[in-house]
């Protein structure tokens, strides 16, 4: 085909796939004025990607744009987005440099990414204003990561014929960092200092929230499992203070015991990827087949520590994704299509990128802003398949508490600040950089911190499991019925409060293996215990006890499949023909036995 039809003669295909309603309802937006700027504010994972490409596709076709440039966050978002244009007839570059000049022929534009634009803004400007341009700035708030690329962005598309603007959620800028083509708007909030003009957020042209998509099927309903702890750290005085992460009482200490916890050589980590482990291999278990999880860490030391623990406890090494690595973009990518249970990275998947089979996270990382927090969680509630749930690991730590909280509450464009009365939990920046050993002065050091399940989060309220939180309104809080693990992931047949006792029950029995693990480790052998069949249970078989549950709710899944029977009832049956307590507490036998009736069942 001649360049020149494929650079514009040849009218691009548009999408078999049908759109989704906001989709629809955006475009039409888009359609009644035809604007030169238009933003779009869409939860992550609800398909920003697609309306983008969709609106890029009609402007071709109807010769209002003869080219596309996407200017994107990362080089791995690069080819993400070509593959994307690819698939509804759009050719994007997503090589191109700026060592060469005009847009290579035999395309219809080309990805780049703000670094690249910032360091020859005129270059790229001589390509948006060469024909008619439509110029899609892909999570724009990174626009304003520095005066400088925010000058570039304006330097180089001043001129372009169109702008869409994309964001997966509302972003706030001081008065004299504003981001170009975003249109803002006061919304009362002052600075961390009270200084004036720091109330600015974007406005958006349409706006698709976390509430809406959750409603449409469109993002899995996220479950915030937090995890306190009691952390020790020697401080810069040489004194050893311990606090718990859920009952600091002043923000220097709650963040001391924050950055304690997350220190790979306590115990805090080890215990919550643990936890992230069997939420895994549960849902692997139970209809996720290829389920896998994401740890964000906050450097790369602590990547590459807990990369360490994560092969230590399951056996096998993780996919490590590191900013500097060349192959990252590769390895994001094979985790995506692959079959790796864990991958630990460093913000590197935290935006954008889409790795669908992805359902867990484990939140390891010392960052906090509002946008990184919604950015990050966005990579686990991208739906599927109906009843799938996405599970957030978190400390028990009011900056994420209140962020996690925020989620589940209506809003409009603006993503509500902190409480103005809490002026400890307006610190929404990172936790500061390692203090540097001084001369004369010790050095603030890590000593220990332990983790157990603390609670968690519905509707704003924190539900521990005790009776504290509270059964969500009009659900009463009965007991857990028979196997209620295999019911944790869909939503709405565990209340919060059985949600947590399920949790915290799983936890205690973590604790015990954990503990057990580790004594094995340590001594080279099995610890002494008595003989009684329940510790054996508990103790030295306890490996052989969790393969047993495994392979039941396996067994049940598969008679459930072939007999159109819920879980549920196929679990009664079981208990009806092998009486007994549930599996988390039977024994060996009991167990046993359960297999076989279940192999008969088949």
């Amino acid at each position: 085909m001649a360049s020149a039809a494929r650079a514009g003669a040849v009218a691009p295909q548009t999408t078999s796939r049908p759109l989704r309603a906001w989709q629809q309802a955006a475009l039409e937006r888009y359609e009644e004025s035809r604007p030169k700027d238009f933003l779009v504010t869409a939860t992550p994972g609800a398909g920003k990607t697609t309306f983008a490409l969709t609106l890029a596709s009609r402007l071709l076709q109807r010769r209002e744009v003869a080219r596309v440039i996407v200017v994107c966050p990362t080089d791995h978002l690069r080819l993400q987005w070509a593959d994307a244009a690819d698939r509804v007839g759009i050719v994007l570059d997503p090589g191109l440099t700026n060592a060469v000049g005009p847009v290579r022929a035999g395309t219809q534009g080309y990805v780049t990414t703000y670094a690249q634009v910032a360091g020859k803004p005129m270059l790229h400007a001589a390509r948006a204003t060469a024909v008619k341009t439509l110029v899609i700035l892909d999570e724009v708030h990174h626009a304003g990561d520095g005066l400088s690329w925010g000058e570039a962005i304006e330097e180089a598309y001043g001129f372009a014929a169109r702008r869409l603007c994309l964001t997966g959620t509302p972003f706030r800028t001081k008065a004299d960092e504003r981001i170009p083509f975003v249109r803002y708007e006061e919304d009362g909030f002052e600075g961390d200092g009270g200084e004036a003009g720091a109330g600015l957020v974007s406005r958006a042209d349409y706006t698709y929230g976390y509430k809406e998509a959750l409603a449409d099927s469109v993002v899995r309903p996220v479950v915030f499992a937090a995890y306190t702890g009691t952390a020790r750290w020697r401080n810069s005085a040489g004194e050893v203070v311990a606090a718990s992460l859920s009952e600091a009482g002043t923000r220097s200490v709650e963040m001391a015991a924050w950055r304690t916890a997350l220190d790979p050589k306590g115990q805090w980590v080890p215990h919550v990827i643990a936890a992230m482990d069997e939420r895994i291999t549960h849902l692997r278990e139970n209809g996720m087949a290829d389920a896998a999880g994401l740890v964000l860490a906050s450097d790369q030391d602590d990547a590459r520590a807990y990369a360490r623990i994560v092969k230590r406890i399951t056996g096998k090494a993780p996919e490590l994704i590191l900013s500097d690595d060349p192959k990252a973009s590769k390895k994001i990518e094979r985790f995506a299509t692959g079959s790796a249970r864990i991958a630990v990275c460093v913000r590197m998947i935290s935006e954008g990128v889409d790795v669908p089979r992805a359902a867990v996270l484990a939140w390891m990382t010392s960052y906090r802003t509002p946008l990184f927090f919604a950015q990050a969680v966005g990579r686990v509630v991208r739906s599927r398949a109906p009843h799938e749930t996405a599970t957030v690991f978190l400390p028990a730590v009011r900056p994420l508490l209140g962020l996690a909280a925020s989620m589940e509450k209506e809003r409009n464009h603006v993503m509500p600040p902190p409480k103005a009365q809490d002026p400890e939990a307006l610190d929404l920046d990172p936790l500061p950089p390692k203090e540097r050993e001084a001369v004369g002065l010790k050095q603030w050091e890590a000593l220990e911190a332990d983790a157990r399940f603390a609670h968690v989060l519905h509707g704003g309220t924190a539900h521990t499991g005790d009776g504290s939180g509270g059964p969500a309104e009009g659900m009463a809080a009965a007991p857990l019925g028979d196997e209620e693990e295999d019911f944790l992931g869909i939503p709405g047949l565990l209340t919060p409060e059985q949600t947590a006792s399920l949790l915290a029950r799983r936890d205690d029995e973590l604790r015990v293996r954990i503990a057990q693990r580790v004594h094995d480790e340590d001594t080279g052998e099995l610890p002494v215990v008595e003989d009684h069949p329940e510790e054996d249970d508990a103790g030295r078989s306890w490996r052989d006890v969790a393969e047993l549950r495994r392979e039941i709710n396996r067994l049940v899944s598969r008679v459930s499949a072939k007999t159109s029977t819920p879980h549920a009832v196929v679990h009664t049956q079981l208990r009806q023909h092998v009486p007994g307590p549930p599996s988390a507490s039977a024994s060996v036998d009991v167990l046993r036995a359960r297999r076989e009736r279940l192999r008969t069942m088949l």
